[in-house]
């Protein structure tokens, strides 16, 4: 067995009124992929941020050894001068610059001020060869998919003679087919002498390309499994996540029963909507769907399939060019031609994308939570912040919100954390019909638990829920009924009983619309 390459012995960090890390010990060998495991804020990417100069030495108590000397890196570049290199899970390239521009930014191919482009070309061709890309080195980065910037990123670092490479959740935003290419690529990486560490909340993806397993809880290292042992099963990891057995995935729940002849909550009926830019292209093809109150209503599809394209039509016409189709509420056509339309009607839209759409990073949790409603909390045109800060408190202990006051920047939050904010958002709006979008995507087995179980109780409330999720699993064990899609049509629609991942993904892989 190969010796250890890297030794982070009784790290220890704080921020204000939080220990991030307590005395947290990991090893890792020579040659192997190494995850670390955890649930969102247990303290994985501070731990690998301590490690690549993010957080400097000073900073933290502890050491860092690596191949047996030990370091104390002040800044990234310092870590990437020994061979350690992160890629995060929000990616760091310039999309308006090219794939070669991005893989030697800061480190360009140049003599006396001036770049060396034939230099630089036949490097990144020979780069983006091993991990790969079959993509022109003059391609803008903002012309390829996510799936093709993460190998982009590996490339950037392979340039920089990596030896111990650590991606954080390096396939959260990519579909089955990407996430694929990039765990083959790890694994083609180890073959090549290259040490990994990967964070990831996927299980299964562990399973396959890791050797050995590092569970964090609470800030502190729990053990260190061989993957390939008989007893790691995803039962042991998951019970050292969250600190107890999880027998249920998902709550304990009675499919809804709708009384007969009961007008739906929402119905959309014809809806159409063309692709913003190619306005030849349909993205969602007369799409007609019924949620009733009480009711968790899935939408099952591949990348591609119309589903986030569907949701922000129908809210607000957040997407596309809208083509046809009506939506009405209790029976009565209404008009969603804006958000703050489709507010006022009792629809609330949680997106897939919380950073970007659906949460203010740098402010804080209390002023997130009241922006949907804010005349909740105001009088006479005026926010009343006793008031305000009284509702964000209620919402953390609800929900369970990990901060230490409500006055925490949202940004500082883990992943977890973040989508409650979003949820506690919305719930407080009082809508009648939500619709969730990828609701718990990039978030760890037990804050799942959690969302789930508020996701419950909203249906269990008479609430009506638009459940769209790229995990099958999760739609089986949540879901009432499961609309399929496919190229932007209805495929499909399968009531609880007989669903399967087997019947979804067949109704997801036709081309024309089916009878249930």
């Amino acid at each position: 067995m190969a010796g250890p390459v890297l030794e982070m012995r009784s790290i220890v960090k704080t921020f204000p009124g939080v220990k991030a890390l307590s005395d947290v010990t990991l090893t890792v060998r020579q040659g192997e992929v190494h995850a670390i495991c955890g649930e969102n804020g247990a303290g994985k990417s501070t731990l690998m941020k301590v490690l690549s100069g993010v957080h400097p030495y000073g900073s933290y108590e502890g050491d860092i050894l690596f191949e047996g000397e030990v370091c104390q890196f002040r800044d990234i570049r310092a870590s990437e001068q020994h061979g350690i290199v992160i890629i995060h899970q929000e990616l760091a390239l310039v999309p308006h610059l090219s794939i070669a521009e991005n893989l030697f930014l800061g480190n360009e191919h140049a003599r006396r001020g001036l770049i060396n482009w034939r230099e630089t070309l036949r490097h990144a061709t020979e780069l983006l060869r091993r991990v790969g890309l079959d993509e022109h080195p003059e391609t803008r980065v903002a012309d390829i998919g996510v799936g093709k910037q993460q190998l982009v990123e590996i490339a950037k670092a392979l340039s920089k003679q990596v030896k111990l490479l650590i991606l954080d959740e390096p396939t959260a935003a990519l579909n089955d087919e990407d996430s694929d290419k990039l765990l083959d690529l790890i694994l083609e990486l180890k073959n090549q002498g290259i040490t990994s560490i990967i964070i990831s909340h996927k299980l299964n993806e562990i399973r396959k390309v890791a050797d050995s397993v590092t569970i964090i809880r609470d800030g502190r290292s729990i053990e260190t499994l061989d993957v390939k042992a008989p007893e790691t099963t995803e039962e042991r990891i998951i019970a050292g996540m969250v600190g107890r057995d999880l027998d249920h995935r998902f709550p304990e729940r009675t499919p809804h029963q709708p009384e007969q002849g009961a007008t739906p909550a929402l119905e959309i009926r014809g809806w159409t909507v063309f692709h913003p830019v190619d306005q030849q292209r349909k993205v969602v093809d007369d799409v007609s769907l019924t949620v009733r109150r009480g009711e968790i209503v899935g939408i099952a599809g591949l990348m591609g399939a119309g589903r986030t394209e569907l949701a922000m039509s129908v809210f607000g016409r957040t997407y596309g060019r809208y083509a046809g189709g009506t939506v009405l509420k209790d029976g009565t056509q209404i008009r969603t031609r804006t958000v703050a339309e489709a507010i006022g009607h009792g629809i609330a839209y949680v997106t897939e994308d919380r950073k970007h759409y659906g949460l203010n990073l740098i402010d804080t949790i209390n002023r997130n939570i009241s922006l949907t409603a804010l005349h909740k909390v105001a009088k006479r045109g005026v926010v009343d912040e006793h008031e305000e800060r009284q509702v964000a408190e209620g919402f953390r202990t609800s929900m369970n919100i990990k901060a230490p006051t409500v006055f925490e920047p949202v940004g500082r939050l883990s992943g977890g954390n973040q989508q409650k904010v979003v949820l506690s958002k919305w719930i407080f709006a009082g809508p009648d019909v939500l619709i969730l979008d990828e609701p718990t995507r990039g978030i760890d087995v037990g804050a799942k638990y959690e969302i789930y179980t508020v996701i419950d109780q909203l249906a269990a409330q008479g609430k009506a829920v638009v459940f769209i999720s790229s995990e099958l699993p999760e739609l089986l064990g949540m879901c009432d009924r499961i609309y399929t899609m496919a190229a932007g049509r209805l495929t499909g629609e399968v009531p609880r009983a007989e669903a399967t991942q087997e019947v979804l993904m067949r109704h997801m892989t036709k081309d024309k619309e089916v009878t249930r």
